[in-house]
């Protein structure tokens, strides 16, 4: 009887011990960069693993879980040419590669999975365009099946708004509309999703400030509102969502540092947002500050406020995300080559740097955690 207490009680300490183990996935590029890496974050101590390659393979700058979590999908480069990578995930955290395909185009900025797994999409920065792939039933991604070149610019901002720059891809919460926002166009272009066949068609778009130029966006957690991140004005552009309809209204704009902060660095701009679990928080990277911002979000208007703007201890933040449950905060240095961890406060959102929690991942850019 005393031995199987024991052995119960070991199971159960296994049991929570690898509960609070999760796999984490980074992004990279550079030159000194290697492929795609891999940690285990303890989400109780708030703690990662040293950094190991997962993959070997080039520039894999943004990744994709497929909505079980089985896949992860890379936009990257293969023999020098912008492709696309198909990674089966093993339940020891290492990578299998199923296969690549070319874009046929610029380098790819950003990748994403429809909840159906039956289509992703990418964007060419400096093709400008969006692309889509249909996901066979072994995962692997097949050859292009659309690509959709945006036309013309707002010209606001020289040399970065001459012409389209597509920057990010994503889905409405009900998978009916993909959204592309465009920093060239200080647009986001919604489109209208085939739902019996990969494919989009053309829809509308969402105006931005003039010369804010769209980068990312998320939804919020009720899908009433959108926060897009202007990358070249550091601010968040909110819109009210009909889902009805995917149609979009403009409401308010919030900087996400003042103007004599932004003004003290030669080169800032924004990089990443995401909305907490809870939906009364919202995050946005700043680089050249190498910073986040926290903001508190009205759930009855989706408008924003700064809390605060805390330093990331490294430099570039390209990416930041969070664990599924909202506690932890990641940021990537891209130009520090680290990854940094803080502890969210439940209650007002504030970010509490953990000082031992840092490691070394070169050419940081994406994080994605497989929960």
């Amino acid at each position: 009887m005393i031995k199987l207490v024991a052995i119960t009680a070991l199971l159960l300490l296994a049991s929570i011990s690898n509960a609070a183990s999760v796999d984490v996935y980074f992004g990279t590029g550079g030159k000194a960069t290697k492929g795609i890496y891999h940690a285990k974050f303890d989400t109780e101590s708030g703690k990662l693993s040293q950094a190991e390659l997962a993959a070997g393979i080039g520039g894999p700058g943004f990744l994709a879980f497929s909505p079980d979590k089985t896949r992860l999908y890379a936009v990257c480069q293969k023999n020098k040419a912008p492709s696309v990578a198909a990674y089966s995930v093993h339940s020891d955290g290492s990578l299998e590669l199923l296969n690549t395909t070319p874009i046929g185009d610029g380098g790819g900025a950003h990748i994403s999975v429809h909840p159906s797994n039956k289509f992703l999409m990418t964007a060419q920065y400096g093709g400008g365009s969006a692309a889509v792939y249909p996901i066979e039933k072994d995962g692997r991604v097949g050859k292009r099946a659309q690509l959709i070149e945006h036309e013309g610019g707002s010209g606001v901002v020289g040399k970065r708004q001459n012409k389209p720059h597509p920057h990010w891809t994503g889905y409405s919460p009900d998978g009916k509309f993909a959204f592309v926002p465009d920093l060239g166009l200080d647009q986001v272009v919604i489109y209208r999703i085939n739902a019996h066949k990969p494919s989009l068609s053309p829809h509308g778009v969402a105006q931005s400030i003039p010369g804010g130029g769209p980068r990312h966006m998320k939804f919020s957690i009720d899908g009433k509102f959108i926060y897009l991140l202007n990358e070249l004005e550091l601010s968040v552009t909110t819109f009210k969502y009909n889902a009805a309809k995917g149609t979009t209204k403009q409401l308010t704009t919030t900087r996400a540092l003042s103007p004599e902060t932004k003004a003290k660095e030669r080169f800032n701009s924004s990089s990443e947002i995401i909305v907490h679990p809870n939906g009364r928080f919202v995050y946005s990277a700043n680089r050249g500050n190498d910073s986040v911002t926290v903001y508190n979000a009205n759930p009855k208007t989706g408008k924003l406020v700064v809390k605060e703007v805390q330093a990331i201890r490294g430099a570039w933040p390209r990416n930041i995300n969070m664990d599924a449950n909202g506690r932890w905060l990641l940021a990537a240095g891209a130009d520090s080559n680290t990854i940094s961890v803080f502890e969210i406060d439940q209650e007002n959102g504030e970010l509490t740097f953990q000082t031992k929690s840092i490691i070394n991942v070169p050419g940081s850019i994406c994080i994605v955690f497989k929960e």
